[in-house]
């Protein structure tokens, strides 16, 4: 037995190995006594955008040191609880079998810790560990996909609830019979870009349609974005000769006014063509405020790759219809849900409805970085 769960905790060693090398603690400790160092400035907060910068960095660092110091001594705990558990088997056999229960547990938590750890530290892109802004749009079926759109609302919602976390809407517009023509969102997490960019793309359903009185089977699209949210420190300017901005009355489900003055924004980027709204917001000024950070934000994402020389289109050009599909949720004839750019997949679609995703989220991460290993080397 003894043999066993040495073996197992050698094994979780090699993978706290491999994240050790990645972090670099000496790296992190050196950063943090530069950020230290610049913190306790008499002038720091003279510029306070700085200020800001320096006292979330060094918090990030810090944060990012002690989570995996702590992981090193718990691995150290396994191995006294092991060697105690050993001394007692012949000494004291019950106590042995509560030591090795203990045991049991305690490498479960620490096996699945480091799984987390080891997936953060796969997140190490420039904007990873900003908060995220995520737009669900319906794509091709009708009142199917405007369905749909809502049902992926709802699960994201579920899973940054499941997490701990904290979402707010920012707009949604609501289709005439059923469900969304689109909805944006803000997910506030650590890494909550790095984490769920990997869902963005476009989703499909096939099911009988609760809409169809013949109950026929139906596909449809949705069409999922994920752009990281745009902090003060950013710098990014847009002239106010650039853009138009639209009032409007907010509106609700069936198009029925929810306010009767013109709250609603719509503001539009004019050298892009992009284009934002902001109804949820209780004033014209929030709406507007609100907007312009997602227009923001979205125009950093453009800069991001524009920097970096990429040539994908952006989250926002997904056609959301037959052959640009990442995800497909079946629930008949039969009942999966398949990640086909992974091959992950789960037999309950209601669970996967209700905001169980780690595992779509966990392999979409591994695979982007297998892929661009892959990319680095050719």
């Amino acid at each position: 037995m003894a043999t066993e769960y040495r073996a197992e905790i050698d094994a979780l060693r090699k993978t706290f190995h491999q994240i050790w090398m990645v972090t670099d603690p000496e790296g992190l400790k050196a950063t943090i006594a530069r950020l230290t160092e610049q913190s306790s400035a008499p002038d720091l907060w003279d510029d306070p955008d700085k200020a800001q910068e320096v006292t979330s960095e060094l918090s990030h660092v810090q944060s990012e040191l002690d989570r995996v110091l702590a992981l090193e001594g718990r691995l150290d705990d396994l191995e006294a609880m092991l060697e105690m558990a050993e001394e007692e088997s012949e000494a004291d056999p019950e106590l042995a079998g509560e030591l090795y229960a203990d045991l049991d547990k305690d490498m479960e938590r620490t096996s699945r810790d480091l799984d987390d750890l080891q997936i953060r530290t796969l997140l190490s892109g420039k904007y990873d560990e900003r908060d995220a802004v995520m737009t669900i749009r319906s794509g091709a079926g009708g009142v199917d996909a405007a369905d749909f759109a809502q049902m992926l609302q709802r699960m994201y919602v579920r899973w940054a609830e499941r997490q701990g976390y904290s979402t707010k809407v920012l707009n949604t517009s609501y289709a005439e019979e059923a469900g969304i023509k689109s909805t944006t969102l803000e997910i506030h997490a650590p890494y909550a870009y790095g984490t769920l960019s990997v869902e963005a793309g476009t989703h499909r359903l096939v099911r009988i349609s609760p809409f169809d009185n013949q109950g026929r089977r139906q596909t449809s699209f949705a069409a999922v974005e994920v752009i990281p949210l745009i902090e003060k420190t950013d710098h990014i300017d847009v002239p106010e000769a650039d853009i138009r901005v639209d009032v409007y009355r907010s509106s609700g489900p069936g198009g029925q006014s929810v306010n009767t003055t013109d709250s609603a924004v719509r503001i539009t980027h004019i050298p892009t063509g992009l284009v934002v709204s902001m109804q949820d917001e209780k004033s014209q000024i929030q709406n507007r405020a609100a907007a312009m950070r997602v227009l923001q934000s979205r125009l950093l994402l453009i800069k991001q790759q524009e920097e970096a020389k990429e040539k994908k289109e952006l989250a926002g050009d997904i056609k959301a219809s037959w052959g640009d599909q990442m995800r497909s949720y079946v629930l008949q004839p039969y009942q999966m849900v398949k990640d086909l750019r992974t091959g992950f997949e789960a037999g309950n679609p209601d669970s996967v409805f209700d905001g169980e995703i780690d595992g779509f989220i966990d392999a979409g991460i591994r695979w982007r970085a297998t892929g661009e290993k892959a990319n680095s080397n050719d």
